[in-house]
C-alpha cells in the first residue's frame, strides 16, 4: 500500500510541475453486446445468416456516419459477445438508440450495455 501511495504522489507531483499540462480527456461511449433473451432460441440457418448480414450492415452504417469508431467480437464464447466504441454523440441516449437499432438487438439475440468512457485525446483515431 505504501508503494502504491508513493507512486501516486510521484505521478501527481510530476503532473503539477510547471509546464506540465493535464491531458485533455475525450468522452466516448463503450457498449458491450451481450447475449440477449433470444440467444438460445434455435434460429433457422437462413434467419441467422440474414441477421448477421444486417448486423454488419448496421455497424458499417454507424461507422460511415462517424458515430462508431471501433467494433469487434470477443473470442471467448462468453456472455459478452462484442464491443463497440462510439464518439460524436450528444448523449448516451443517442448512442443507446443507435445501438438498439441493430437487427440482432431488435431480434433479441443480443442486448446492449453502454457506459461513458474517457480516454486521452489523440489515443483513438
Amino acid at each position: 500500500m505504501r508503494i502504491l501511495l508513493t507512486i501516486l504522489l510521484l505521478c501527481a507531483t510530476l503532473m503539477a510541475q510547471e509546464g506540465a499540462a493535464p491531458p485533455k480527456l475525450v468522452k466516448y461511449y463503450m457498449a458491450f453486446l451481450k447475449k440477449g433473451p433470444a440467444w438460445n432460441s434455435p434460429p433457422g440457418k437462413e434467419e441467422l445468416a440474414g441477421l448477421g448480414k444486417a448486423h454488419m450492415g448496421h455497424l458499417t452504417a454507424m461507422h460511415k456516419a462517424g458515430k462508431l469508431l471501433l467494433a469487434g467480437p470477443f473470442g471467448d464464447n462468453g456472455d459478452i459477445r462484442g464491443i463497440l466504441i462510439f464518439k460524436g454523440a450528444d448523449s448516451m441516449e443517442e448512442m443507446k438508440a443507435l445501438a438498439e437499432e441493430d437487427p440482432m438487438v431488435k431480434a433479441g439475440r443480443m442486448m446492449v450495455e453502454i457506459h461513458p468512457w474517457y480516454a486521452e485525446d489523440g489515443h483513438i483515431q
